[in-house]
């Protein structure tokens, strides 16, 4: 039997599909002893289906919206309005309207109400859809009541309500809206109570803003608000603004605005102690529902009535160390150039991979560098090397340790950081040591692509445990860490030592170019050879223009030229394959797997270079570097203690042309056993499919490689479990991770602390030298990367994935990265001017906008609107 109506004392928060996500919270908070709540009733779904089903022509609208994507701005606006007239036009049936004013007879049939929107897909603890529908205040008498209820069922399909459940995987038809209706309190003061900072996302700091009168005033940004930090029963901070309106209640109905007199502007809307007394009740309401809370709230003769509460959805989760004490954790996705959402399956192979524990939180991996920070050797050690590879996280950890006491000091003989400097490790420049740790690397993984093929079930998850043991011993091998040090330090050396003596900048940036065993750089330069191969032949290059489906390597041998083509391209997969943008995350599909990605790229091969680009492109780099170290050696022959300086320079050049190219390999070895894993792992996933024990094989990428494990093992799985980390997942996509984070969920942001910057620069980190102007191209998915000779490429980060996309471009800015960030070392071997760590660049840069990137001096200008005879780019 259908029920229309329910008060909202029988409504509790697991009655969401009935009440909406606004009328199940306000029943729930109702429940809790100590907050007062309105009177009200919730007008149910029930309720809101009937209409549907009634109204005229809305079956159409809706298959028509069901239809339409994100980019067809003009249809969603005017259909979403169509839909609303229809509903605000519809006549509510005799039966359903005595269903709702009925109980306001109880409640006082001429009191005053609020009509209010509540969607089943509102107020969610994975989404919120804060605004999006209406609210009406002071709403007098039946009738009104009635035309108010159906404008917020109208309201369900506003452009913006549609628009966020599109880009949230909402279905219109599956979302209901339910409507509350609630007696009116009309308030001294109102406004909203953050029960978390929601600046820092501190979670022990609550927020309050307070405005007199109704909260609307504040809600719609009319209103400098009072704003008070609270900390431990404490008002840390307090703000009072300067209050020249107020919103109440219209004697008529509705509201109106009220100016308020100039002595009262700058009183507090609040007493210190109902600050204080607030807080606690929103403490209260948070450790109700669990979760922290953004709450509406009035000051009625001195007593708080709660109008609303809702999850915040936006907070970054807190990795669990579950000890009670203070941590420190920095992201792994800002080293690892890869601040996507991993999936459990990644996720779990990648902590299984690392030396140290790894936490996750919010899809991604975090390190706990608290014990670091305790000692002073640990201390200095992790601050100087960050402070030279990230400088955002640098002076985030500084702002920690400026606090005093949040952690706790070791002695000396605690553990110790990692060396940022100094003297480089002693070792002999001689590129047989790389040859010989690269062809370990290469034998190991000859063996681990024969054994894997004879395994399956258990014995399958069992090998490749023992099997990344091997690959912990290839990655943490001494001589391999002290191969990468070497040439790291050395770079740093130079960069000092070159800058003290010579006053040169950088200098280590040209020396670098054209390095030997840099597979990264020799990937991108590869793909020029495949141009090269497909460039002479017309028709394989009008077909790879129009493809898009995966198996198209399959249909080139039916052109001229095709099997050449398809050679090509498969034989740069057979050394190239296994990457992919995000590579860390084993579940990623790779360019093996998804060819198509590579096409964008090989065409804009072929259009913007020559035949034989890759060796002129080496060679040139070579050359350039060679050149500078003629140039520099002899300037400082010519200093006092000459020759010493010299030959000090010339074995530090030696060193890092011998061993900077290997810091690029060890992810390389670990992305080529990752993939021998992958395919042996999806093999296990279509068993278990035909076994009917997975839905699809990807579904294994939504468990740890232990559940994975198990689920092998006994031929049973959580379906509900799956489901839920799909939903997780998808929350965790729209979430931005920090550097650094602490256990009480605070979010410490790093700054530059540079003077003497032009007005407007963009400020980030300086990898590779030069300074380049052109065209910037923001571009975020490399499979969109349609780029001309000269643009300058801007997006969130480059792991090794997108280095075929840099040797067309002219200059890199990205808002993640590091001085020795894969792209840091790309940009500087292919001779690109870079800045890395430049904060929101993909936000602040517009696509098509003209930029100067300053690679040297680490900081971006936006330029005038172009002359159109000026040229595409120029190097400075």
């Amino acid at each position: 039997m259908r029920c229309y109506v329910l008060g909202l004392q029988e409504v509790d928060q697991t009655q969401v599909a009935v009440v909406g996500g606004k009328g199940a919270h306000l029943g729930e908070l109702s429940r809790i002893e100590g907050i007062r709540v309105p009177a009200g009733l919730c007008v149910t779904t029930d309720a809101f289906q009937r209409i549907m089903a009634e109204a005229p022509s809305m079956d159409d609208q809706l298959d028509r919206l069901s239809r339409l994507k994100l980019d067809d701005r003009e249809q969603l606006r005017a259909l979403s309005a169509e839909i609303r007239r229809t509903l605000e036009g519809t006549t509510i049936p005799d039966d359903l309207a005595a269903a709702i004013t009925r109980p306001l007879a109880q409640l006082g049939e001429q009191a005053a109400y609020a009509v209010r929107s509540s969607a089943t897909a509102e107020d969610l603890p994975t989404a919120s859809f804060a605004g999006q529908q209406d609210t009406y205040l002071n709403v007098v008498g039946p009738a009104a009541i009635l035309q108010h209820v159906r404008r917020c069922w109208a309201s369900l399909f506003t452009e913006r309500a549609v628009t966020y459940r599109l880009r949230n995987g909402f279905d219109h038809r599956k979302v209901r809206m339910a409507v509350v209706v609630q007696q009116m309190v009309f308030p001294q003061a109102a406004g909203i109570l953050f029960t978390v900072d929601p600046v820092t996302s501190h979670r022990k700091v609550s927020s309050v803003e307070a405005s007199f009168g109704l909260g609307e005033a504040l809600v719609s940004g009319r209103v400098n608000a009072d704003v008070y930090k609270v900390r431990d029963g404490e008002i840390i901070a307090k703000a009072i603004g300067t209050k020249q309106l107020a919103i109440h209640a219209s004697p008529a109905g509705g509201t109106q605005d009220q100016a308020i007199e100039l002595e009262r502007q700058q009183q507090p809307a609040l007493t210190d102690a109902q600050v204080v007394r607030l807080v606690q009740l929103g403490r209260r309401i948070e450790a109700h529902f669990g979760r922290p809370q953004d709450i509406e709230w009035c000051l009625v003769n001195d007593g708080f009535h709660i109008v609303q509460s809702r999850p915040i959805t936006t907070l970054f989760p807190i990795p669990v160390a579950g000890d009670g004490e203070n941590h420190v954790y920095i992201s792994v996705g800002h080293q690892q150039m890869m601040t996507d959402a991993m999936k459990p399956l990644g996720l779990s192979l990648f902590q299984l991979t690392a030396m140290r524990p790894m936490y996750e939180a919010g899809g991604r991996l975090f390190v706990d560098v608290t014990q670091n920070l305790a000692s002073p050797a640990g201390r200095a050690g992790l601050l100087g090397l960050a402070g030279k590879s990230d400088p955002l996280i640098g002076d985030a950890l500084r702002t920690v340790l400026g606090r005093g006491d949040f952690i706790r000091s070791l002695p000396d003989e605690g553990p110790g950081g990692a060396r940022a400097g100094g003297a480089p490790a002693p070792i002999e420049a001689d590129p047989a040591i790389v040859d010989a740790l690269i062809g370990r690397n290469q034998a190991s993984l000859a063996v681990l692509k024969r054994d894997i093929r004879t395994k399956s079930g258990p014995a399958l998850l069992d090998f490749i445990l023992a099997d990344l043991q091997e690959l912990k011993r290839f990655l943490f091998d001494p001589q391999s860490n002290q191969v990468i040090m070497a040439g790291v330090e050395a770079t740093w050396w130079l960069n000092e030592q070159l800058q003290a003596w010579l006053g040169e900048k950088n200098a280590a940036d040209t020396l670098t170019q054209s390095v030997p065993h840099n597979v990264t750089s020799e990937m991108g330069l590869a793909l020029l050879d495949v141009a090269d191969v497909i460039r002479p032949h017309p028709d394989v290059v009008a077909f790879l223009r129009h493809v898009e489906d995966e198996g198209f390597l399959d249909e080139l041998p039916g052109l001229a030229g095709g099997r050449e083509a398809r050679d090509a391209i498969r034989a740069w997969l057979d050394t190239y394959g296994m990457r992919c943008a995000g590579e860390i995350d084993i579940t990623k599909p790779r360019w093996s797997e998804r060819p198509t990605t590579l096409v964008p790229l090989i065409l804009g091969n072929i259009k913007n270079f020559e035949p034989g680009a890759n060796e002129r492109r080496f060679e040139q780099g070579r050359q350039g570097a060679w050149k500078k170290e003629q140039e520099l050696l002899e300037r400082l022959r010519a200093l006092p203690d000459g020759e010493r300086k010299a030959e000090e320079a010339k074995r530090m050049i030696d060193r890092v042309r011998t061993f900077i190219g290997y810091r690029e390999y060890p992810k390389y070895g670990i992305v080529n056993r990752y993939f021998v894993y992958k395919q042996a792992l999806l093999e296990e996933a279509e068993r278990l499919v035909q076994a009917r024990v997975l839905r699809e094989k990807e579904d294994i990428f939504f468990l740890t490689f232990q559940e994975l494990h198990d689920v092998v093992r006994t031929n049973t799985v959580d379906d509900l479990l799956i489901r839920q980390r799909k939903d997780a997942f998808r929350s965790y996509q729209s979430l931005t991770p920090p550097r650094v984070l602490t256990s009480e969920g605070e979010v410490i942001a790093g700054a530059y602390r540079r003077d003497g910057l032009p007005a407007g620069a963009l400020v980030g980190l300086a990898v590779s030298a030069g300074t380049i102007e052109g065209r910037a191209r923001v571009i975020l998915d490399m499979a969109e990367a349609d780029l001309e000779a000269g643009d300058i490429l801007v997006t969130a980060y480059t792991d090794p994935s997108w280095t075929p996309a840099f040797v067309a471009i002219k200059g890199l800015v990205t808002e993640v990265g590091g001085l020795m960030t894969h792209g840091a070392v790309i940009a500087r071997e292919y001779g690109l001017p870079a800045v890395v760590g430049v904060e929101q660049a993909t936000r602040r840069i517009q696509d098509g906008q003209r930029i100067r990137v300053h690679g040297t001096d680490g900081y971006v200008e936006i330029l005038p609107t172009p002359d159109p005879a000026q040229p595409a780019g120029r190097v400075r």
